[in-house]
C-alpha cells in the first residue's frame, strides 16, 4: 500500500463526492447523508441524518418508491437511472436521477440501502423538449392528414361538377357531326370530340382515385351484361374516331353474359387502349382480344414498340406513374392505377408482360362477377 493510499480520508471522499449519497436502514431511516445532498435540500451538514427517506421525496416519488422501486430493490438488489423529484426543506421540488443498491444480511434479509443522486434538470429539460417536439410533429401530421382529406374532397367535388359541362360539350359535338361541315370544320370537330373524350376519361379517373383515397372505394353497379361485345366495341369505335391514324384491331369470340359494372369495364378498356395509343409504336396496330372460357372473361390489349424497362414494371400500376415513355408528360398517370382498381373490385386481375415484340396487358375476371368462382383449365 502506498503512502498516498494510506492517507486517504474516506469520510472526506463521502462528504465531498460530486453527487448525493445516502445510507438507508431497512426501516427507511437515513443513517447518513453526505454534504452534497444535505446542501442540495437546504440542510446543514448532517441535517437529514435520522430522517426517513420518504420525508425527502416528493409525493409522486414517494408513491413510486414505495410501490415499485422498493420491491425491485428487494427482488434484484438494484435499480438504476430512475428520474424522480426530491423535496427541499422549503418544499421546492428538485429533479434528480437515482440509482440504488441493497445489501443483505447473513440471514438473507435486506440490510443497508445505498442510494446515489445526480441532478437531472438538464435531462428533464431535454425530455420535455423531446415530448414537445413529438407533440408538434404529431399535430403537424394530423394537420397534414386533414389537409390531404380536404384536398381530395375538393378534387372529388370539382371533378363531379365538371361532368355535366363535359357531357354537354360531348352532346353538342354529336349534334354538329350530323350537320354538313367543311373539311376544316370536320377537322376541328374531330379535335373537339377527342378533347371531350379525354376530359371525360380524366374526370372519371380522378373521381375514382379520390374515392379510393377517401376510403369509400370504387363503387360498383352490377348487372348482367348480355351484349359484352357491343359494350367493348363502343369504346373501341370512340378511340378509333379520335385516333384515325393509329390502327386498332379488335377480335371477339362468341362472348357469354358477364356480371359486372358496364361503365367501369368500359372505363378499364378505355384506359388500357389509351395507354397503348400513347406509348405504343404508331406504325404497328393495337390488338384487342376478348374471349369467355371456362367461367372467366379474358381481355388483352397489346401494342408494339419499346419494351417496358424491368425497373418500371413493379410500380407501373402505382398512381401518378406515366409508363415507359420518358418524353410523355400529358395526363395524370392514373389510367393504369384505376384500371387495376377496377379489375380488383370485380374480383379479377390485371397483369402486364413486355418484350421486344410487344407489350400486353391482360384483364381476367369471373363471369358471375365479384366473389364468383372461376374454373381454370
Amino acid at each position: 500500500m502506498t503512502e498516498r493510499q494510506a492517507n486517504l480520508d474516506y469520510k472526506q471522499l463521502f462528504d465531498d463526492a460530486p453527487c448525493g449519497y445516502l445510507l438507508v436502514a431497512p426501516d427507511g431511516v437515513i443513517i447518513q447523508a453526505n454534504n452534497w445532498i444535505s446542501s442540495l435540500l437546504g440542510y446543514p451538514s448532517g441535517g437529514i441524518d435520522g430522517k426517513r427517506l420518504r420525508d425527502i421525496l416528493s409525493i409522486a416519488a414517494r408513491i413510486l418508491y414505495e410501490t415499485n422501486l422498493a420491491l425491485l430493490l428487494r427482488l434484484q438488489q438494484g435499480v438504476s437511472e430512475v428520474t424522480i423529484d426530491l423535496k427541499r426543506r422549503d418544499g421546492k421540488a428538485i429533479p434528480v436521477i437515482m440509482s440504488a443498491s441493497q445489501t443483505l444480511d447473513t440471514a438473507g434479509l435486506p440490510d443497508t440501502t445505498r442510494i446515489a443522486f445526480v441532478l437531472a434538470a438538464e435531462r428533464r429539460l431535454y425530455e420535455r423538449e423531446l415530448v414537445s417536439q413529438r407533440d408538434s410533429a404529431e399535430e403537424g401530421f394530423r394537420q397534414e392528414q386533414a389537409d390531404g382529406v380536404l384536398r381530395e374532397q375538393f378534387v372529388a367535388i370539382l371533378s363531379h361538377d365538371l361532368r355535366n359541362p363535359v357531357a354537354s360539350i360531348t352532346a353538342a359535338t354529336r349534334m354538329l357531326a350530323k350537320e354538313a361541315l367543311s373539311d376544316r370544320g370536320k377537322q376541328v370537330l374531330g379535335l373537339m370530340q377527342g378533347s371531350a373524350l379525354r376530359m371525360s376519361s380524366l374526370i372519371e379517373n380522378i373521381l375514382d382515385f379520390a374515392r379510393a383515397r377517401l376510403g369509400t372505394g370504387i363503387g360498383l353497379s352490377l348487372q348482367t351484361e348480355q351484349s359484352l361485345q357491343l359494350l367493348i366495341d363502343q369504346v373501341v369505335q370512340e378511340l378509333r374516331a379520335v385516333h384515325p391514324d393509329h390502327e386498332i384491331l379488335a377480335s371477339y369470340e362468341p362472348l357469354q353474359p358477364l356480371t359486372c359494372d358496364p361503365l367501369k369495364i368500359g372505363q378499364l378498356v378505355s384506359n388500357l387502349l389509351g395507354n397503348a395509343l400513347t406509348h405504343g409504336d404508331k406504325t404497328q396496330p393495337i390488338r384487342l382480344d376478348c374471349k369467355t372460357r371456362h367461367g372467366q372473361m379474358r381481355l388483352s390489349v397489346a401494342n408494339g414498340g419499346k419494351p417496358i424497362p424491368d425497373a418500371v414494371i413493379p410500380t407501373l400500376f402505382d398512381p401518378f406513374v406515366r409508363g415507359q415513355s420518358e418524353g410523355y408528360k400529358d395526363g395524370l398517370g392514373l389510367g393504369l392505377f384505376i384500371a387495376k382498381q377496377i379489375a380488383t373490385v370485380h374480383g379479377g386481375t390485371l397483369d402486364v408482360s413486355s418484350g421486344e415484340d410487344e407489350t400486353m396487358f391482360t384483364f381476367t375476371m369471373p363471369l358471375n362477377g365479384p366473389g364468383g368462382s372461376v374454373e381454370y383449365r
